[in-house]
């Protein structure tokens, strides 16, 4: 017997994730290696959020479902951070499911939040193959996607994506161990061994505390989206 949880009433968000390109890298076995690696840290950091433990389904495709979406972008920002420069895209399905879930294996359940997060892939995909800009690589799809909510999440993700696509190196690697693990300018600073005002220079020119506000009222769209069943 499984024990089911929901986001609210038996809503969940399921999260289908792929790699771009796949065929064209040539280490995929290290590469598989490796966010297998991070998908079972975060299953165990993040278990009291999870439902179904991020699995791996195929060589370049993993999914997992989660019945409360408070970290559910912090979860997606750490894949991305811990698995670049690979490039990965993310379809969100906020649904109901309707079979038993299996919490040690987000493999075998069905319903939904599952067709809405494949929808989401496929979108993604299909915008990239007809070269529309601006490109995201994180995208939700839920019971009504013409939702004012649905239409502003997707458009703000599509925003944030043009804002990353223009750090430069060095801002990304300031502005992620900032983000990873939190502190002043200054505790970020002596981390990277560098001054405070550079680390001042890379938040401000990357653009980092608009992103990271967008990115908080995301959260907070989100969880509006799962309560009103959008």
């Amino acid at each position: 017997n499984y024990m089911l949880f929901s986001c609210s009433n038996h809503t969940y968000a399921a999260i289908i994730g792929d790699i771009k390109d796949s065929r064209k890298l040539d280490t995929g076995k290290q590469i598989q290696k490796n966010l297998n690696h991070i998908l079972n840290q975060l299953n165990t950091e993040y278990s009291f959020d999870i439902s179904a433990k991020f699995t791996i389904t195929l060589g370049d495709e993993f999914q997992g479902l989660l019945h409360n979406c408070t970290n559910l972008l912090h979860i997606i920002e750490t894949i991305q951070r811990e698995m670049y420069p690979v490039k990965l895209r993310f379809g969100i399905g906020v649904g109901e499911i309707t079979t038993d879930i299996n919490p040690e294996l987000a493999i075998g359940a069905d319903g939904p939040s599952y067709y809405y997060a494949r929808k989401a892939i496929h979108e993604l995909r299909n915008n990239e193959k007809k070269n529309k800009m601006p490109s995201a690589d994180i995208r939700i799809s839920t019971a009504n996607p013409e939702h004012p909510l649905t239409s502003m999440f997707n458009t703000t993700l599509s925003l944030l994506t043009v804002i990353r696509a223009n750090w430069t190196k060095r801002q990304r690697e300031i502005i992620w161990e900032y983000d990873k693990f939190g502190g002043s300018q200054e505790d970020c600073a002596s981390r990277l061994h560098i001054s405070q005002s550079s680390v001042q220079r890379a938040l401000m020119n990357g653009n980092y505390y608009s992103y990271k506000s967008a990115m908080n009222n995301l959260n907070n769209i989100l969880k509006e989206i799962g309560e009103l069943h959008v």
